[in-house]
């Protein structure tokens, strides 16, 4: 990107394109060890909250500002030159996804950026096309399809050195909550150490994945599209106690954060099954039938929070799933659309 423009430059009556997108959590791998015939493959959820948003246009000098700046940065720099497109960018992050809380934060900011530049530049780049060029998605595709889609989605894991492929989606019910359990002082592995993590995994078997996969299409989903709900959350349960014990050693335990893994097991001895930490956490979540149940389990957690050494600290945040993928605003270019929910 080149660092000016004409002197005579008006940013004011330059278009500006604006995207928004939210958090997902990351409930498991069928194939945590990547080394199936069919490796990875995952389940997740798109959420209403938190979100990341941004605002693109052209500039006389390059400049990026607000939470994430430096990533973004990096991001609308690797996009523009694989376009050979020269031009000096404006870049305003006005809110971010927390980094390294298992919330997607690196996926949906990459796939913001590039969202907003291609609406900028009238190029026709997809959710998976701009992952590609970034480098995301790699093992999982839930963050791509939540941004493409929202809603609880299945991907298939990586093919043959493509990006994982959408397999379902399914509405979440409107009426249904998720507790979401912060913790600011831990992160979740990243990096190096995430990539260690998965090449000192043990291998895992193809039973073993299959049987994941197939609780996952035979009982999640359906649960999902008939608003089961006891069956949906065993069915997360289950999975998330498979992620937990395999991956303890290099999380050192079942949740990243023991403050918030005190607060999930106080929620699972009053009988809470749907729950779990997302991705490498350190957020965790609980599931709740109404907004009332979910205000019953807020106040469970607050008491455990506030208890716990060190834990009044936690967030403590109730959240619902989100059913449209990113929005994506532009005045002078086209309307506020999003860019889709359609059931695969």
């Amino acid at each position: 990107m080149s660092q000016s423009q004409t002197e005579n430059h008006d940013e004011t009556r330059d278009p500006a394109v604006s995207v928004a997108t939210t958090a997902r959590l990351h409930f498991g791998f069928f194939d945590p060890s990547g080394r199936t015939a069919r490796p990875f493959g995952s389940f997740g959820l798109s959420l209403d909250r938190p979100w990341t948003r941004l605002t693109l246009q052209r500039a006389r000098d390059i400049l990026v500002t607000g939470p994430e700046a430096q990533r973004a940065a990096r991001y609308l720099g690797k996009i523009a030159e694989a376009y050979s497109i020269d031009h000096a960018y404006r870049l305003d992050v006005t809110e971010a996804i927390p980094s390294h809380a298992g919330l997607g934060s690196g996926t949906q900011l990459a796939l913001a950026v590039g969202a907003a530049f291609g609406a900028l530049e009238g190029l026709d780049l997809s959710a998976p096309a701009i992952a590609d060029i970034l480098g995301r998605g790699a093992r999982s595709g839930i963050g791509i399809a939540t941004f493409e889609a929202g809603g609880a989605v299945l991907d298939s894991g990586p093919r043959e050195g493509a990006l994982p492929r959408l397999v379902a989606r399914v509405p979440f019910p409107e009426h249904w909550r998720a507790l979401l359990i912060f913790d600011p002082q831990s992160k979740g592995l990243d990096g190096a150490d995430e990539v260690a993590a998965f090449e000192t995994a043990p291998a895992y078997s193809e039973d073993a994945r299959a049987a994941l996969e197939e609780r996952v299409l035979e009982r999640a989903l359906p649960a999902l599209q008939n608003e089961n709900f006891d069956v949906f959350c065993e069915e997360v349960g289950y999975l998330q106690a498979r992620m937990g014990d395999y991956f303890a050693p290099s999380q050192g335990g079942i949740f990243t954060s023991p403050r918030v893994g005190a607060v999930l097991e106080a929620l699972r001895a009053d009988g809470v099954t749907g729950l779990g930490q997302s991705s490498w956490g350190p957020t965790g979540f609980a599931f709740a039938d109404s907004q009332a149940e979910a205000e019953r389990l807020l106040a469970i957690a607050t008491e455990v929070a506030d208890a716990h050494d060190g834990g009044s600290d936690l967030e403590l945040v109730i959240a619902k799933g989100r059913n449209e993928g990113a929005e994506i605003t532009s005045p002078h270019l086209t309307s506020a659309r999003n860019l889709g929910s359609t059931d695969v």
